[in-house]
């Protein structure tokens, strides 16, 4: 047994007889609690794997909105604005001390559900040439997680080294962390970073996972003049010509696929909902660590909101990883309650439907593979 697995019951091999030349026994997420050490915390801000690739000229724009094709160009040349970056190492070439920056020290990216921010937020790290050290890359949540491991001014320290600091999904909705982590980047800003940053969008706002540049700016207080807002127009990739969701399978079929199927998962969904109360969510995607895919068996609605939060954490570890999800019970639409999609969260949650579907739609390949 790893290190990141504790003595937790791994799954039963004779609840469904596996097939001759079946994967041996899937792993168990409840059998993971694993610790993260700080430093780690650190070296893995960098964009998620689903979005090691991501380039600029990777982004495919939509020709109906010329926003999205504009939003590559100024963001191209944002990087290029960059200390450290392809610009600044030019001046050193004819100055003894570069020139300072002008304008805004932040970007952010202002638009709806899939029209690709995070695509664009990774491009853009990746296309400022300093070296990944001096980059940095994380959601909100990871931010928070990382001043909770070091401390305010260990981080500050940590981060002020860097060139860059691009935070996907910026969290409006947490007064508290938001006073945190605007009064950690006025700090970074001093120091020299450069900023670029998504968010959500506050809690009661008409026009529901639209645009929320007038909100972020407000709430981040001082730091409003430091962000150029870049408005990006479009509709959910992820639905662009696709079919429905695909509909769950039975018990039996995501039983079998577990084992057929090598570094597969195998849990049953209101057990892994009971664990995951007891992992921190900053370390989910230690969790997933060598998941290549994950099956639940009896997926039902969600019980509260604490336990609604912590699932959309763990959507977001799997959907940045491209783990594929296969599950019985009920359909990933019937998540969270009626009143959980009109509450405060309720971006999120349509966040994780959403991304939750993407990789049912995936995890229908291992079924058809092992149906040959």
């Amino acid at each position: 047994m790893s290190p990141s697995e504790s003595s937790s019951p791994q799954p039963d091999p004779t609840a469904v007889p596996p097939a001759a030349g079946d994967a041996a026994t899937p792993a168990a997420l409840t059998a993971r609690a694993p610790h993260v050490p700080a430093e780690r915390l650190v070296a893995e801000m960098v964009p998620p794997p689903r979005f090691q690739g991501a380039r600029f000229d990777t982004y495919i724009p939509d020709a109906k909105q010329p926003s999205q094709a504009e939003a590559v160009q100024v963001l191209s040349d944002f990087a290029d604005s960059i200390e450290g970056g392809r610009t600044a190492e030019k001046r050193r070439w004819f100055a003894r001390k570069p020139a300072a920056p002008k304008g805004p020290r932040g970007v952010y990216l202002d638009g709806g559900y899939g029209v690709g921010k995070t695509h664009l937020l990774a491009s853009l790290w990746h296309a400022t040439p300093a070296p990944a050290e001096r980059k940095a890359f994380g959601t909100f949540v990871e931010l928070t997680n990382l001043v909770g491991a070091l401390g305010f001014q260990q981080t500050v320290r940590t981060l002020g080294e860097h060139r860059l600091l691009c935070i996907d999904e910026f969290e409006l909705d947490d007064p508290g962390d938001t006073v945190l982590v605007s009064t950690l980047l006025g700090k970074l800003v001093d120091a020299g970073v450069a900023l670029a940053a998504t968010s959500n969008t506050l809690p009661g706002k008409l026009g529901e996972g639209r645009f929320a540049a007038a909100d972020f700016l407000r709430e981040i207080q001082g730091l409003s003049a430091q962000f150029r807002p870049l408005r990006i127009d479009g509709e959910d990739y992820r639905h662009r010509g696709l079919p429905d969701a695909p509909a769950p399978y039975d018990d039996e079929t995501v039983t079998r696929t577990a084992y057929r199927t090598p570094g597969a998962s195998l849990d049953d969904f209101p057990s892994l909902l009971e664990h995951l109360s007891t992992v921190h969510p900053s370390r989910y995607g230690a969790m997933c660590d060598g998941i290549e895919a994950v099956c639940l068996t009896d997926v039902q609605a969600v019980p509260d909101q604490s336990t609604a939060l912590r699932l959309v954490v763990l959507a977001d570890r799997l959907y940045d990883r491209e783990v594929p999800v296969l599950t019985s019970g009920k359909a990933f639409d019937e998540l969270f309650s009626e009143e959980m999609l009109r509450g405060g969260y309720r971006k999120k949650y349509f966040r994780a439907i959403s991304r939750l579907t993407a990789l049912a739609r995936d995890a229908g390949a291992l079924v058809a593979d092992g149906s040959r």
